[in-house]
């Protein structure tokens, strides 16, 4: 079976090209816009003898490019998406690019099986109630535009691959990670805190992060692209999950000191309120970086569960504290950086 992985040159898509030649499939080929990836790619597959890596330059915002990528595939592991930049370039990297991907798909006329990597920015959290289970059952996001950016661009590029396999009856899977964490990755998620004025915000306190070490999240994704059932969800997050408050001192303890200022909930949310009060009689000229909507969803505080990867076979390949160690030992070894 051939396998085309978009983004494989990313953070997440090489660990899911060697998570598919660990399982034996070793006809992969690999979506890169830029080419210098491959490098890398090349000397994962070496420790695969069997490994039969082909490379294709395709820029998805292009529509001519894509064919020739879908062409003799069987399945499809869509990892590519924006991580930052505007919020113009956000939506053309991961909306209009998908859609002009599932254009193509719906132009081959031909059975595909299509793994999406989504987000857990697309579950409508912030009216859960402090402490609820987030799991798959949890509604789509219905505000996103009081959401971050990226949130909003992972919930509608999802949507889109619902309403073409509605359309056109493909096979598709979603995968929804948390917070992937791991060598070469960032050091902070934002559900830990924020950097501002010179200190580091802790805002996260004594919530649960939903982390997933890399390999683990890719680990679950090919499993759930070959073990999975069609029109599935499955949220992918990590075992022993250790609270905000536990990372960061492991942080502190293992990479480097952070000058850190705890903010409790209760404060949060009262700033929060003050901002978008501000920003509303400012007319804008505030931004409302946090407003109330965005703190619950963000630091509200909730429970996960992995039960439904589990059942069709997945576990970690790592555990959260070997994760954590291998990320901290990778972070420590990170040249630092000059101002």
């Amino acid at each position: 079976m051939k396998i085309l992985v978009t983004g494989a040159g990313g953070f997440l898509g090489k660990s899911i090209v060697e998570r598919l030649l660990a399982h034996g499939e070793n006809d992969v080929r690999c979506m890169l816009r830029d080419t210098t990836k491959a490098k890398g790619l090349e000397t994962i597959a070496a420790k695969y003898p069997a490994a039969k890596l082909e490379f294709v330059s395709v820029n998805l915002r292009n529509p001519s490019e894509i064919s020739k990528a879908l062409a003799g595939c069987s399945m499809v592991i869509h990892a590519a998406a924006a991580l930052k930049g505007s919020p113009a370039e956000m939506f053309l990297d991961s909306v209009v690019a998908s859609r002009n991907l599932l254009e193509a798909v719906a132009n081959e006329l031909r059975a595909i099986r299509i793994v999406l990597v989504s987000s857990f920015g697309t579950m409508g959290v912030a009216d859960l109630p402090r402490g609820a289970m987030v799991d798959e059952r949890t509604p789509m996001e219905q505000h996103p535009e009081l959401r971050d950016v990226y949130s909003h661009t992972k919930l509608r590029q999802e949507q889109l691959f619902w309403e073409y396999r509605a359309k056109y009856g493909f096979e598709l899977i979603v995968l929804r990670p948390g917070v992937i964490y791991g060598p070469g990755g960032g050091h902070f998620s934002n559900r830990v805190g924020l950097s501002l004025f010179g200190r580091f915000l802790h805002l996260g306190g004594n919530n649960l992060l939903p982390l997933t070490y890399v390999d683990n999240c890719a680990e679950a994704i090919v499993v759930a692209a070959l073990a999975g059932t069609d029109g599935e969800i499955y949220n992918v997050i990590d075992d022993d999950l250790v609270t905000s408050k536990q990372y960061l001192a492991a942080y502190k303890k293992q990479v480097k000191k952070v000058k850190s200022v705890p903010v409790p909930y209760v404060a949060l949310m009262w700033g929060s309120r003050m901002v978008e009060r501000y920003s509303a009689r400012s007319k804008g000229q505030l931004p409302a970086i946090f407003t109330p909507y965005k703190t619950r969803a963000m630091w509200g505080g909730n429970q996960f569960s992995n039960a439904r990867l589990k059942s069709i076979g997945w576990r970690p390949l790592l555990s959260t504290r070997e994760g954590m160690d291998r990320a901290f030992a990778a972070f420590r070894a990170e040249p630092e950086k000059t101002k």
